[in-house]
């Protein structure tokens, strides 16, 4: 049943792009890759000046990333992916991480029968999930790869046995976020007396760069079965904290999944992104839909009261995130209903300009079965890629480790996830499941929302995605209305500061967006204001080119196949944010 499942999702996830959205970018222009990192950035224009796919470069890219910037993502952990090929034929894939077919809804329990705290759940095995970002990355390969897979991991395999400096923002992480990590862990990082090396220290991963020299030669598969997952079981299953219950039949059977897209009008542009069991989607577009009543433009970037519709949008579309999404390979997501314009509408007519709403509580959409309401309890991580072809092809990925530097537990060089505390810890009230409770074999929701826009022409006109835990689903929808609105370039869309409201209202602290606080204050908001941790990246078609962004938060970067480079243009957010 579950491969005709997946059968079925992959030929609608092929074929689901509206006719007006398929006309492709022309062929001539040079091709693009954004990214958080300038050697990723640069390991994937490497191979598209070799004749690489924008998937190739996206898989190089995703692969240095893992390298030079392990306490956000790779091979240890998971990712999402859109992609838009020349074609004109929109995908997904669904690398997120699965749950051991151990796990039960009390998988976070103490022997005593209580809940662990979320930051009690993080350390060690029992948080880690079944990776999944290389199984993603074979079937990206799969099905829109052009060099060998070998070459791919070129870049970053030299990264790793040649050495990379370590950042500001890295020696920063590892400071405030790494007391949870292991030893063995630690010491990739530390000096011969175990000393933190400072900012600008060469770092060789020589463990790691073997492993890719592997996975190279043998293709994906030799991760999940075989000496390389009876390693990673071990390692999960002795953990010094929180040991796990994993098997090496819970790797064997990992697959990554072609999912359907989502797809809604906002203005007049198409926007697809990636469906549960990501939540970042459906919660992006049911904001946008919610505003899209609102003269947004009229009321501008500057405006307390637009900040204040953002806000109100955001909130309502959060209560009902999550409340009803989880992995539908195991309970009924209503995504139909969710996504009912009607809905949406009775949905935005709870918004007011000049007041703010008392209470939120989730909606009831068609389809919806009863389910119990649990805040977000994601924590900043993750990072994101964008990259553009000659071909005309275009690919977004979000990936993660979940929170900086996951587990704290590693393998071959590897930082392991800790994805799994991304499950509602506490699985029912009063009769009522949790649509996020640990079940074995499922995937815990997220908040990852790779996200490509196309303009009344049909073109793609946006490539965007985010990092940064729930703060995500906020970030690209700011970034969309700051170019469907407010006529932004992507970089100024990206860099303007955020006003995130999963429930409560938060300004993003050393931002230009402090200057609403005022303003939505007297509205009626009840507004913290508070540093945010947060790193986007984009592409935008505009004037006939490739137009790349990058968060000046982070240490990101855009580069073209054709040696250009975007600087980063400091509109709203100043550097030095907290890290991830």
């Amino acid at each position: 049943m579950r491969t005709i499942t997946a059968l079925l999702c992959a030929a609608a996830a092929l074929t689901a792009l509206p006719a007006e959205a398929r006309r492709p970018a022309p062929r001539t222009v040079p091709g693009m890759v954004s990214a958080a990192d300038p050697r990723a950035a640069a390991a994937g224009v490497e191979i598209l000046r070799a004749g690489g796919s924008a998937t190739d470069a996206a898989i190089a890219t995703m692969l240095a990333l893992g390298v030079v910037e392990p306490q956000s993502s790779g091979m240890g952990g998971g990712s999402f992916w859109v992609r838009h090929d020349g074609r004109g034929r929109f995908a997904t894939i669904d690398a997120r991480e699965t749950a051991p077919a151990a796990a039960g809804p009390r998988w976070f329990y103490t022997a005593a029968g209580t809940p662990l705290r979320h930051a009690d759940a993080v350390p060690g095995g029992r948080s880690v999930g079944v990776p999944g970002a290389l199984r993603g990355m074979a079937l990206a390969h799969q099905q829109a790869g052009k060099l060998p897979w070998a070459r791919l991991f070129d870049p970053a395999i030299r990264l790793a046995r040649d050495g990379w400096r370590l950042t500001p923002r890295f020696v920063n992480a590892l400071a405030q976020n790494g007391r949870h990590i292991t030893p063995e862990t630690r010491a990739i990082f530390s000096g011969p007396n175990g000393e933190t090396l400072p900012a600008g220290s060469l770092v060789r991963n020589p463990a790691q760069a073997a492993l890719m020299e592997r996975l190279a030669k043998l293709g994906a598969d030799s991760f999940y079965v075989g000496p390389q997952a009876q390693k990673l079981v071990t390692t999960v299953n002795t953990a010094w904290r929180n040991p796990s219950a994993m098997t090496t039949g819970d790797l064997a059977s990992y697959h990554a999944k072609a999912r359907p897209p989502i797809c809604l009008t906002y203005r007049a542009h198409k926007v697809c992104g990636m469906g549960p069991p990501s939540s970042g989607g459906i919660t992006v577009l049911m904001i946008l839909k919610q505003l899209e009543r609102f003269d947004m433009a009229r009321l501008g970037s500057a405006s307390p009261v637009a900040w204040h519709l953002f806000a109100e949008s955001s909130r309502l579309a959060y209560a009902d995130r999550d409340l009803y999404v989880g992995d539908p390979d195991y309970v009924s997501v209503p995504v139909t209903g969710l996504l009912d314009p009607a809905y949406l509408a009775r949905r935005s007519a709870l918004i007011s300009p000049t007041r703010a709403i008392d209470t939120v509580t989730a909606g009831q959409p068609a389809g919806a079965p009863p389910r119990m309401s649990v805040p977000a309890r994601e924590v900043a991580g993750t990072t994101d890629l964008a990259v553009v072809d000659r071909r005309g092809n275009v690919v977004e990925v979000t990936t993660t480790v979940e929170g900086v530097f996951g587990s704290g537990l590693s393998v071959d060089g590897t930082v392991l996830n800790n994805q799994l505390t991304d499950f509602d810890i506490v699985p029912d009230k009063d009769g009522a499941l949790a649509a996020n409770r640990v079940e074995g074999g499922k995937r815990p929701r997220s908040s990852m929302a790779p996200t490509i826009v196309y303009g009344p022409d049909g073109r793609v006109r946006l490539a965007v995605g985010a990092a940064g835990g729930p703060t995500i689903i906020a970030q690209v929808a700011k970034a969309i209305v700051g170019v469907v609105d407010w006529g932004m370039s992507a970089q100024d869309a990206i860099a303007t500061g955020l006003v995130f409201a999963p429930g409560p209202v938060v300004v993003e602290q050393g931002t230009d967006r402090e200057a609403v606080v005022a303003g939505m204050r007297a509205i009626g908001d009840k507004v913290t204001v508070t540093p945010l941790g947060l790193k986007a990246n984009a592409i935008e078609w505009k004037d006939g080119r490739w137009i790349g962004a990058a968060d000046p938060r982070s240490e990101g970067v855009a580069m073209g196949e054709d040696g250009s480079i975007t600087r980063l243009k400091r509109v709203g957010a100043k550097p030095g944010q907290p890290p991830e």
